[in-house]
């Protein structure tokens, strides 16, 4: 409470404590409780003195007109021992600081009451009157104060601002009650309640301030800069300290927490990580000129600077590329680092009536980088098509409609939970339906393209050219990114790509990237153990970037594989100088992709920018030294074109280089920051205007000295405050009687003389509008460097092109690696030796994984169906062969000995039992929809590989539905199949398909119980023990072994025993009913005496 607040209402309490502040009063007004003359005190009266709080009870109701002409002097408990005359004049005196207090605070004073409802107590008056509850000739005298109380409010309320209830927002969960306060939400009290029950909750301006600002921007969290701390309000407070761990606590009307500014940065991306939208609100005027100005009284005025979500994080308030300098080695760990991608996507959906078919639309933009991916296609009531790309982009933050399909909605649903860790999970927002319309996103689109056209951006023709319902997403991106001023990444056509071009990659889709484990394991969501994991030797950021796009985007060109392979084969077998030079160049460098859009966004620090430029200048001026030895050693196309071509493209940050003041930009001085000014007459004219304020203030000190008498006297400086004169305190009969003490000491005392005071108010100004003017210059500064952002950021991909050639090389030389034969006119799998390369890396130097042969050819044997005991690596044998394929197309060297490879258009995966909730489908559907997807997409340019389809139902229906398939693919698709499993009926498609189809299986050991050890009557009841040898061999196995497995889990040997038992006569009536129908098949074909003899000796 403000202490002029207090001390009014002190002087107020003195005198209306009096006038029933805690009076309990008979209901019967002709009853009435006298006290005249001495009289004893009672209790309640505590010597004649009031409580300070009273609770009315439920019988008791304080009555209006307190000592009025009809009623006579109504006393209350505490006012014993006060005569009628005493009251009477007491109501008649008024107290000065009542109305004080009712003007400057704006506030009454509450009680409350039994049931909880506030009571104000009016100024200028001694009694209080509950609602409803008036004395006799009361009506004349309140109508009269009503009107003249509602001249008092409209009077503060147009002094004050907003008060109490303020349209468009809720404050009932924003305002937190707490002792002597009001809620903001408070309802009004009903008509009939008299205007001296209302009451008003005021808020302090700056409160005020925050509601307005939280009725601009409520679906954020608003860090509110207060001098050297971001402050929270209300219910945004609550969710901050939740998420910090920091305290909340309650500050007038509501609940605030708060952070230290030099940790925003940490702050902001830890609640950015956990979902939620953040707001920056800054002070937008500087103390000096506010001083100076007509406002120079009220608040300071306050602006949102900026927003970040999950996909936004790009800004001067977040970038901790230098800031974690200043970040203690023991708080380093609580800075959330940004994800190698940060992809913002935005889905639409067209349904036609007349084809029932729908067609997605997809958009996905990366602010922090500047990429832009588009891709337009039908998919079906699974989604798959839909899944696949969003494992791809893996994006942080999704933007769907609000009318978003039941389907989509489930499967973004399942993306956004995959991951128990909240800081992992996407942020999925929705917007209004109507933005996605057509009509309404094409405006949005002519508006922003046809407007404020940079170089380099795509025209309206190109863009309207887009298919409809990529426009329905560009749209409400557009609109998305310009809350956040990062919409100028869009109008970059070199940036924008296809996702999918089927003609350039190959397929893989979200059951393929989930089952081969391309990206991510399948144990925990991690990387290690993935494909990615193996080939990832990256250097830089933005390098690690182009390897993920890589793996899950293998070529079909066979040029540009022959190219990769050429780079990476040169990098291996060359013991040039020259590429170690290169590749040294590479380490240690930041995060330039991030770096210059940030710049391009014109969001950048002065240190951020110092590093990237000084970064870029380095790398340019390296490689141009490099550049003779480049073009007579290195005889690979691919690499000597990004090499020669990369310093021409990074000579531009030369010059933008040379203007910095290398102190001044890695202090963040930006008045310091450009060291030739002669391209900056603004700064050149203001820092004039400063050296001639200081070249007088520096005159006067000739003028002091002689006034003092003191020859040698200097300014001194002391906290800050400049230009100080110091005398010592026995000389202060010296100062003349105009000069402003400004501090002291025991010692001397430190003064201003009146030009003094003057010249360095004028000095504040100016050096704050020179900050002013800085800021300006260094927006200006950075849009100039951003007219280079698009050859910035060919050059930066061309060194991560680089970065993931020598990855790969590193790869290959892990040993036992080859280099594939790429055969672009056959359709084949020809590998020698293979081997799983996750688990080749995994195992180690003692590596015992055993290697094996595949071979599928086109137009030969393009089908294996490959069976064996559980656990005996068929499911590992068969990734491998798919891992192998991709590395190859990627361009990398492979875990063979030797193979021979044609181009495959796709990879598709049935693997693995489990159902998805989210969608709806249990287990057998989910294998089926699977099975589905891939005989609707797959060529005989593709590789199916299907593992144990089927096996979700009875087995009558899932031997069914496995031959059919698996004959469909062989007999009509025509592509490579690798089909396992522990059916034995499917093998017959071997005899069915002899040309076509071959069976295998995984070799093993079969060892015998010791029927000697075990008792005469259980000698058949001991599973059978296998030795896995995992070596893939011709033929069929003729059981799987299942007990085995259970053994090798532990399950208790009583039920081992059990199941053995149980196995043994289920497999005995299967062999008997077998032979009764064999019998019954040759005698059935007896037609004489003579066959019958020669059928009854050969079953005797």
């Amino acid at each position: 409470m403000p202490k002029s607040a207090s001390k009014a209402r002190g002087a107020q309490a003195s005198i209306s404590r009096y006038f029933g502040r805690s009076s309990r009063i008979s209901r019967h007004p002709d009853e009435p409780r006298l006290c005249r003359g001495k009289q004893k005190p009672s209790c309640d009266g505590d010597l004649g003195l009031p409580p300070k709080r009273a609770k009315l009870s439920s019988q008791e109701v304080p009555l209006e007109g307190l000592g009025t002409k009809e009623t006579g002097p109504t006393l209350s408990k505490g006012a014993v021992g006060l005569c009628s005359s005493t009251l009477e004049k007491l109501r008649g005196f008024t107290c000065a600081a009542e109305p004080s207090t009712e003007h400057e605070d704006g506030e009454r004073e509450e009680r409350k009451v039994d049931d909880g409802s506030s009571q104000s107590c009016e100024p200028g008056g001694g009694t209080w009157t509950p609602p409803g509850v008036r004395g006799p000739h009361s009506h004349e005298t309140r109508l009269q104060d009503t009107e003249e109380e509602d001249e008092e409010e409209n009077v503060k309320e147009k002094s004050s601002g907003q008060v109490a209830s303020i349209q468009g927002i809720s404050f009932s969960q924003f305002a937190k009650s707490g002792p002597g306060r009001v809620r903001g939400a408070e309802r009004s009290p009903p008509p009939d309640s008299g205007a001296a029950s209302r009451r008003r909750s005021v808020f302090t301006p700056l409160e005020q301030q925050v509601i307005q600002l939280k009725q601009q921007h409520n679906d954020a969290l608003l860090a509110v800069e207060c001098g050297y701390k971001y402050r929270f309000f209300g219910e945004d407070a609550e969710v901050a300290a939740k998420e910090l761990n920091i305290t909340c606590h309650l500050d007038h009307n509501f609940m605030t927490c708060s952070v230290p500014t030099h940790r925003l940065f940490v702050h902001v991306r830890r609640l950015v990580s956990h979902g939620h939208k953040v707001g920056v609100v800054k002070q937008m005027e500087t103390s000096a000129i506010k001083a100076s100005g007509a406002n120079r009284n009220a608040l300071f005025t306050r602006q949102l600077s900026a927003l970040y979500t999950k996909s936004t994080l790009v800004g001067e308030d977040v970038n901790p590329v230098c800031r974690l300098l200043d970040v203690g080695d023991e708080d380093r760990e609580d800075v959330v680092l940004d994800p190698l991608d940060s992809f913002l996507l935005c889905i639409s959906e067209n349904w036609d009536k007349f084809k029932k078919q729908l067609t997605v639309g997809l958009v996905a933009v990366q602010p922090s980088t500047g990429d832009v991916l588009l891709d337009c296609f039908p998919d079906g009531p699974s989604r798959s098509e839909l899944e696949g790309r969003v494992l791809k982009i893996n994006p942080v933050e999704i933007l769907v409609p609000s009318d978003l399909s039941e389907q989509t909605r489930r499967l973004l649903q399942s993306v956004t939970n995959a991951s128990s860790q909240a800081d992992d999970r996407v942020r999925v927002e929705k917007r209004d339906s109507g933005e996605f319309e057509f009509v309404s996103a094409m405006n949005k689109v002519t508006e922003f393209y046809c407007t404020n056209v940079d170089k380099g951006s795509p025209s309206l023709s190109c863009v309207a050219a887009l298919e409809s319902p990529v426009i329905c997403c560009l749209g409400p991106l557009i609109q998305y990114l310009q809350e956040f001023n990062l919409e100028r990444v869009l109008r970059s056509e070199s940036s924008f790509r296809r996702l999918s071009c089927e003609s350039e990659v190959m397929i893989l889709n979200a059951a393929t990237l989930r089952n081969l484990e391309i990206l991510n394991n399948q144990t925990d969501g991690g990387a290690k153990g993935s494909l990615l994991w193996v080939l990832d030797h990256t250097r830089t950021s933005f390098g690690r970037r182009l390897i993920r796009k890589w793996v899950s985007q293998p070529l079909r060109d066979p040029q540009s594989i022959l190219e990769r392979q050429d780079a990476v084969q040169e990098i291996l077998e060359s013991d040039s100088l020259t590429l170690s030079s290169i590749r040294s160049l590479l380490s240690h460098l930041p995060d330039l992709e991030r770096g210059i859009c940030s710049i391009y966004h014109k969001k950048s620090t002065t240190q951020e920018f110092y590093l990237i430029s000084s970064s870029l200048s380095r790398l340019g001026l390296e490689l141009q030294a490099l550049l003779p030895a480049i073009e007579s050693q290195i005889n690979s196309v691919l690499l000597r074109g990004l090499l020669l071509d990369s310093p021409d493209l990074l000579a531009p940050a030369h010059a933008f280089l040379r203007v910095l003041d290398e102190k001044a930009a890695k202090s963040g001085n930006k008045t310091e920051l450009f060291s030739d000014l002669s391209g900056f007459p603004v700064l050149q004219e203001r820092r004039g205007q400063i050296q001639s304020v200081l070249g007088e203030i520096q005159d006067h000190r000739r003028e002091i000295r002689l006034k003092l008498k003191a020859p040698t006297l200097d300014y001194t400086t002391v906290s800050g405050q400049e230009f100080l004169i110091e005398v010592k305190n026995s000389l202060s009969s010296t100062v003349p009687p105009e000069w402003i003490k400004i501090s002291s000491t025991k010692a001397v005392s430190r003064y201003h003389s009146p030009f003094l005071v003057e010249r360095y108010k004028r000095l504040q100004q100016l050096r704050e509008q020179l900050l002013l003017d800085c800021q300006r210059e260094w927006t200006n500064f950075l849009e100039q460097f951003g007219e280079h952002y698009h050859i910035m950021k060919r050059a930066i991909s061309h060194l991560a092109t680089v970065d993931c050639l020598f990855s790969l090389a590193e790869v290959a030389k892990q040993g036992d690696y080859c280099r594939p034969e790429v055969c672009p006119s056959q359709s084949q799998i020809i590998i020698r030796d293979g081997r799983h390369p996750a688990i080749d890396v995994l195992m180690g130097e003692h590596s015992q994984y055993v290697p094996n042969h595949t071979e599928l050819q086109g137009d030969g044997r393009r089908a294996m169906i490959i069976t064996g005991p559980n656990m005996g690596g068929k499911s590992s044998y068969i990734r491998q062969v798919a891992l192998i394929c991709v590395m190859a197309q990627m361009g990398s060297y492979i875990p063979a000995s030797g193979a021979q490879l044609g181009v495959l258009d796709g990879i598709y995966t049935r693997m693995g039992a489990s159902d998805n909730i989210y969608k709806g489908r249990s287990t057998f559907m989910e294998e089926l929809t699977e099975a589905s997807d891939i005989i609707s997409h797959a060529t005989e340019r593709s590789l199916v590989i299907l593992d144990e389809l089927g096996r979700g139902t009875s087995t009558h229906d899932g031997i069914a539905i496995a031959y059919a398939t698996l004959e469909y693919f062989i007999r009509d698709v025509k592509a490579l199949t690798l089909f396992v499993t522990h059916y034995p009926p499917l093998c017959e498609l071997e005899r069915v398909y002899p040309r076509l189809v071959t069976n295998y299986h995984m070799a093993f050991l079969l060892n015998e119980p010791d029927a000697a050890a075990a008792p005469a009557d259980e000698e058949e009841a001991h599973p059978q023990f296998i030795t896995f040898l995992y070596q893939l061999t011709r033929g069929a196995a003729g059981r799987s072994y299942g007990l085995n497995v259970a053994r090798l889990a532990d399950v208790p040997d009583s039920i081992l025993r059990t199941a053995a038992r149980k196995s043994r006569e289920l497999e005995a009536t299967v062999s008997t009913r077998r032979r009764n129908k064999k019998l019954l098949s040759g005698l059935w074909s007896v037609s004489d005496r003579a066959s019958l003899l020669e059928w009854l000796q050969s079953h005797s």
